[in-house]
């Protein structure tokens, strides 16, 4: 069984505070669906972390709102939060980290942006399907409401997350290593 180091454990209890700091941060929607900096943090922290860590992260964050407490965007938390119309979102955000956390061992900007793209499609996919079993819609409304709005953004975040990533690996690797 693998155990986490000193250093693993608080690299992700203080990439945990960061993610529910930076989640807070939303920007109500027509249908519903927020636009947040979850979707920013998430693929950040786990590009910078790794696949491991940076998936450790976005399930403890995950299970934190689970539990009632408010980390969710806008302070939110709770079951009722998860089962409702953007739950499917969140509970992407693991698949979202562990893809995100891939690029993190590419050298290659091609592949790095692969797989930041693949971890949007899944945050999509994911959340568009759910969306639409949720609020009985089909999936051309749940795309317009989950998806087509957020095509432009989402590309912007995946090339910041990439340079953001690139400037603070090595502050990362450096400050949080005990």
């Amino acid at each position: 069984m693998n155990h986490l180091s000193i250093k693993e454990i608080t690299r992700i209890g203080l990439f945990t505070a960061v993610t529910i700091v930076i989640s807070q941060f939303s920007i109500p929607m027509p249908y519903g669906v927020p636009m947040t900096l979850q979707t920013f943090i998430i693929p950040l922290v786990a590009i910078l972390l790794g696949k491991k860590e940076g998936t450790l992260v976005s399930v403890i964050y995950v299970l934190l709102g689970l539990i009632g407490l408010p980390v969710f965007a806008g302070f939110s938390g709770g079951l009722a939060i998860v089962l409702g119309p953007t739950g499917g979102f969140i509970i992407s955000f693991p698949i979202m980290a562990y893809l995100a956390g891939m690029a993190k061992e590419s050298t290659r900007f091609s592949t790095s942006m692969f797989w930041l793209l693949m971890s949007a499609c899944a945050n999509y996919i994911v959340g568009m399907f759910y969306f639409s079993f949720v609020t009985s819609s089909s999936l051309t409304v749940a795309f317009t409401a989950c998806v087509l709005p957020f095509i432009p953004t989402a590309i912007i975040k995946i090339i910041l997350i990439y340079f953001v990533a690139k400037k603070l690996s090595p502050l990362v690797l450096k400050r949080v290593a005990i």
